[in-house]
Order: C-alpha cells, then structure tokens, then sequence
C-alpha cells in the first residue's frame, strides 16, 4: 500500500456556539489541511497519481473556505472536526477505485488537529 500526502491553506474566521470560553468570540486561523491518499497500484512510470492533481483537488474545495465567516457557510458549529468531516465527505467522491481517499487532517494551529477518516 502506498500513501501520498499533500497540504494546502486557508484562512477563515468563526465562533463556536455554546462552547465556554474565548472561542465563542469570533476569531480567525491560517488553517492547514493536509490530504492523504492511498492507493497499491503505480502507473507505468511509478507514480500512484500526480501531486498536482491532489492538489488542484484541495484547493478547489479550500477556496469554497478562504476568506469566509464558516458559521456563514456550514449550518453546524464550524469546529476543526467539522471542517475534516466536510472536506473528507467532498473530495472522496473525486478519486477512482484504484486511489482513495484515506484521510483529512486540519490544523487549527500549529499545535491542534482534527483527523477525520472512514
């Protein structure tokens, strides 16, 4: 099995709803969302797919995030959780039977992340 990773930014603001303390203000994060893909087969020239290919995927759906209130976007409380969950939900519907997505990592900081895989 091999496994690929890409990671791209973005830079939204939110609130989270309920929660007791400072992150029920709005505040902003340089969000980092790395993508894996996983796949057992290699083209003929010993790639499993194309790094710019996984990234014009990401990005796509990242540019639907930059620059946005995410309590605008999402009907849910836009938490790190959330925003995995979403973009996991959205990009495997990308990828052929022989490279599929395995996993959605988003850093809210450089020190907390949310994963969200199936």
């Amino acid at each position: 099995m091999f496994e690929l990773m890409v990671e791209e930014t973005f830079n939204s603001a939110h609130y989270l709803k309920g929660y007791d303390g400072n992150c029920k203000n709005m505040h902003g994060h340089n969000f980092k969302v790395q993508m894996f893909v996983r796949g057992t087969e290699l083209n003929e020239i010993g790639l499993l797919t194309d790094y710019k290919l996984l990234r014009q995927e990401l990005k796509g759906e990242l540019d639907l995030l930059d620059h946005r209130v995410l309590n605008d976007v999402f009907d849910v409380n836009p938490t790190s959780e959330w925003i995995a969950h979403f973009l996991f939900q959205r990009l495997k519907l990308r990828f052929k039977a022989s490279v599929f997505l395995s996993k959605i990592v988003v850093w809210e900081s450089d020190k907390a992340s949310a994963c969200y895989f199936e």
